[in-house]
């Protein structure tokens, strides 16, 4: 199942951040999500196991522009500083979590 694969990926990316407790596990609309500071960083999709992730506006933009992700929102809603990025790159991924927590580090 997608999700699962894509749920364990997350977490097993994440772990460095939460071993050192850089960020925490928590919930959004219900689901489990990455935190830093009780601020939103990251999730796995819950149906697609893709990497949803906040970013800068501008840098959602650049990487729809590059094709590395798509813009994302819940319902019929696009946040326009969350990027949803398919399965498949680790690295890209891992770049993209550590963006997201130096980004809300304080």
């Amino acid at each position: 199942m997608r999700e699962g694969a894509g749920a364990a990926r997350f977490w097993r990316l994440a772990a460095p951040w939460l071993d050192t407790g850089a960020a925490e596990r928590g919930t959004i609309m219900g689901r489990p999500c990455l935190r830093v500071s009780g601020e939103f960083v990251a999730m796995p999709h819950s149906e697609t196991g893709d990497l949803i992730v906040k970013l800068t506006r501008d840098r959602v933009d650049e990487l729809v522009a590059g094709g590395s992700g798509r813009p994302f929102g819940p319902g019929n809603k696009v946040f326009r500083e969350w990027l949803a990025v398919p399965q498949g790159d680790d690295e890209l991924w891992t770049g993209l979590l550590s963006e997201a927590i130096r980004a809300r580090t304080p």
